[in-house]
């Protein structure tokens, strides 16, 4: 089943804050998943499986080197969604 999700992503503690952001961004991008940036929030499109390997995998790697805080909305009743079946 096709999902999407809106994902946020905060560091905590860093004087830079858009380093750890495009490394998360890189480590979703490197998946079979649609990813579109937006100012606030970013959304990914995908097979839901690959969609939450995905969304573990960057967040395991970014914590392993930041604090960070995630947030995530995640539907399969979005337009984009709806437009791919």
């Amino acid at each position: 089943m096709k999902v999407q999700a809106e994902i946020s992503l905060y560091p905590l503690r860093q004087n830079e804050l858009t380093k750890p952001i495009r490394q998360f961004i890189q480590a979703l991008e490197s998946n079979k998943i649609k990813v579109e940036l937006g100012p606030m929030s970013t959304f990914v499109t995908g097979e839901e499986p690959v969609v939450f390997e995905s969304l573990q995998k960057a967040f395991e790697k970014l914590a392993q080197r930041y604090e960070i805080v995630l947030t995530a909305k995640i539907s399969n009743a979005c337009p984009e969604v709806n437009r791919d079946k």
